[in-house]
């Protein structure tokens, strides 16, 4: 059975504590995409959210910034339990050590055009890899099939890392995603769209 994240960035804004309750019991964590306007060119989420959202469920927060060392220390203060920095962004290297001496789970993300290879001087030092599985930035991109051999391709040479997969994630490619060796689905539009979001979180479970 693979774990299901939420991304908030899905959510109604105007009821997101309400959503966030609904959704949490049947979750890992609560999915929070942290844009600073330049790495992606749209701005969201802060560290007050996930404050506000924190002791509801686990709060995995993914930075699509292009300088994570300025944002790891406020994310946290409120409680983050995984942040995952992209390897485009600027230094990863320094931001991944300063999570871990945090004490937080560090991930590594990168998007679809960036090369497998591209985690591989940072994979010692992180707890999970990141397939981002559309380009970052906006919520209901269709999936990059692609994705799921890079997951499959991760799962063979990293065999003890989590791998969290995201973008157009949903009931229709979550089994193809943990067959390939996904352990955790970031799902947003599939989930809060939904008029049973319920529903669609269980039968993403199932793989």
């Amino acid at each position: 059975m693979v774990d299901i994240a939420p991304s908030m960035l899905g959510a109604n804004f105007g009821e997101m504590k309400k959503e966030a309750m609904l959704v949490a019991p049947h979750s890992s964590y609560l999915h929070m995409d942290v844009m600073d306007g330049h790495f992606v060119p749209n701005l969201t989420m802060g560290p007050d959210l996930v404050k506000a959202l924190k002791g509801i469920a686990d709060i995995d927060v993914h930075l699509m910034v292009s300088n994570p060392t300025d944002f790891i220390q406020d994310f946290s203060d409120v409680g983050a339990d995984i942040i995952s920095v992209h390897v485009e962004a600027n230094n990863p290297e320094k931001a991944i050590k300063l999570i871990k001496e945090l004490n937080i789970k560090a991930g590594i993300a990168l998007n679809p055009s960036t090369p497998s290879t591209a985690i591989e001087p940072y994979i010692e030092n992180v707890d999970l890899i990141l397939v981002m599985s559309v380009e970052p930035g906006y919520c209901g991109q269709p999936f990059h099939e692609n994705s799921i051999q890079r997951v499959r391709e991760y799962r063979e040479k990293y065999p003890d890392k989590m791998i969290e997969v995201d973008g157009g994630v949903g009931p229709e490619n979550a089994s193809l995603l943990s067959e390939a060796g996904a352990n955790l689905l970031v799902a947003g539009s599939a989930i809060f769209s939904s008029p049973d979001p319920i529903k669609v979180i269980e039968d993403m479970k199932k793989g």
